[in-house]
Protein backbone atom coordinates (compact mmCIF):
# COMPACT_ATOMS: atom_id res chain seq x y z
CA UNK A 1 0.00 0.00 0.00
CA UNK A 2 1.45 3.40 -0.88
CA UNK A 3 -0.03 6.61 0.20
CA UNK A 4 -0.76 9.68 -1.88
CA UNK A 5 1.10 12.26 -2.40
CA UNK A 6 -0.66 15.69 -0.81
CA UNK A 7 -1.35 16.63 -4.88
CA UNK A 8 -2.33 13.40 -5.87
CA UNK A 9 -5.48 13.59 -2.88
CA UNK A 10 -6.13 17.43 -3.91
CA UNK A 11 -6.55 15.83 -7.56
CA UNK A 12 -8.86 13.01 -6.60
CA UNK A 13 -10.86 15.09 -3.92
CA UNK A 14 -13.31 16.51 -6.27
CA UNK A 15 -14.56 13.08 -7.11
CA UNK A 16 -15.50 12.80 -3.50
CA UNK A 17 -19.03 14.91 -2.19
CA UNK A 18 -18.32 16.60 0.54
CA UNK A 19 -14.73 15.11 2.02
CA UNK A 20 -11.98 17.06 2.74
CA UNK A 21 -8.24 16.78 3.31
CA UNK A 22 -6.79 18.29 6.17
CA UNK A 23 -4.26 17.11 8.62
CA UNK A 24 -2.98 13.72 6.49
CA UNK A 25 -6.70 12.52 6.60
CA UNK A 26 -9.68 12.51 4.68
CA UNK A 27 -12.35 13.71 6.10
CA UNK A 28 -16.19 14.39 6.34
CA UNK A 29 -19.43 15.44 9.07
CA UNK A 30 -22.60 14.23 8.38
CA UNK A 31 -26.02 15.40 9.74
CA UNK A 32 -28.75 12.44 10.04
CA UNK A 33 -32.28 13.02 11.58
CA UNK A 34 -31.85 11.60 14.94
CA UNK A 35 -29.58 8.81 17.08
CA UNK A 36 -31.65 6.09 14.81
CA UNK A 37 -30.97 6.97 11.80
CA UNK A 38 -26.91 7.58 12.46
CA UNK A 39 -26.89 4.38 14.42
CA UNK A 40 -28.49 2.65 11.05
CA UNK A 41 -25.72 4.26 8.35
CA UNK A 42 -23.19 3.56 10.80
CA UNK A 43 -24.25 -0.39 11.08
CA UNK A 44 -24.68 -0.31 7.32
CA UNK A 45 -20.88 0.93 6.72
CA UNK A 46 -19.79 -1.60 9.08
CA UNK A 47 -20.42 -4.18 7.22
CA UNK A 48 -18.90 -3.08 4.32
CA UNK A 49 -16.01 -2.03 6.40
CA UNK A 50 -15.67 -5.71 7.81
CA UNK A 51 -15.71 -6.76 4.21
CA UNK A 52 -12.80 -4.44 3.17
CA UNK A 53 -11.10 -5.21 6.37
CA UNK A 54 -10.03 -1.23 6.50
CA UNK A 55 -11.51 0.80 9.33
CA UNK A 56 -12.45 4.14 9.35
CA UNK A 57 -11.78 6.31 12.53
CA UNK A 58 -15.57 7.56 12.83
CA UNK A 59 -17.33 9.39 16.04
CA UNK A 60 -21.36 9.36 16.68
CA UNK A 61 -22.38 12.56 18.39
CA UNK A 62 -26.36 12.02 18.71
CA UNK A 63 -27.43 12.45 15.03
CA UNK A 64 -23.70 13.68 13.38
CA UNK A 65 -21.27 11.11 12.71
CA UNK A 66 -17.72 12.13 11.73
CA UNK A 67 -15.52 9.99 9.59
CA UNK A 68 -12.02 10.32 9.11
CA UNK A 69 -9.82 7.88 6.73
CA UNK A 70 -6.53 6.95 6.34
CA UNK A 71 -4.47 3.78 5.73
CA UNK A 72 -2.30 2.48 9.22
CA UNK A 73 0.37 0.42 6.59
CA UNK A 74 1.33 3.52 4.71
CA UNK A 75 0.84 6.00 7.49
CA UNK A 76 -0.99 8.40 4.86
CA UNK A 77 -3.95 8.71 2.49
CA UNK A 78 -4.16 5.69 -0.01
CA UNK A 79 -6.21 4.47 -2.62
CA UNK A 80 -8.43 2.52 -0.35
CA UNK A 81 -9.34 5.16 1.80
CA UNK A 82 -10.86 6.61 -1.72
CA UNK A 83 -12.58 3.87 -2.03
CA UNK A 84 -13.77 3.76 1.43
CA UNK A 85 -15.24 7.14 0.92
CA UNK A 86 -16.50 6.16 -2.34
CA UNK A 87 -18.85 2.94 -0.58
CA UNK A 88 -19.63 5.40 2.89
CA UNK A 89 -20.98 7.80 0.00
CA UNK A 90 -23.30 5.57 -1.81
CA UNK A 91 -24.33 3.42 1.12
CA UNK A 92 -25.64 7.40 2.69
CA UNK A 93 -27.07 8.00 -0.44
CA UNK A 94 -29.03 4.69 -0.83
CA UNK A 95 -30.26 5.02 3.09
CA UNK A 96 -31.86 8.51 3.01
Amino acid sequence: MIALTASQIETKLPELSGWTFTDGVLSKTVTVKDFREAFTLMTRIAFEVEQMNHHPSWTNTYNTIQFKLSTHECEGVSEKDFALANIIDTIIKNTF
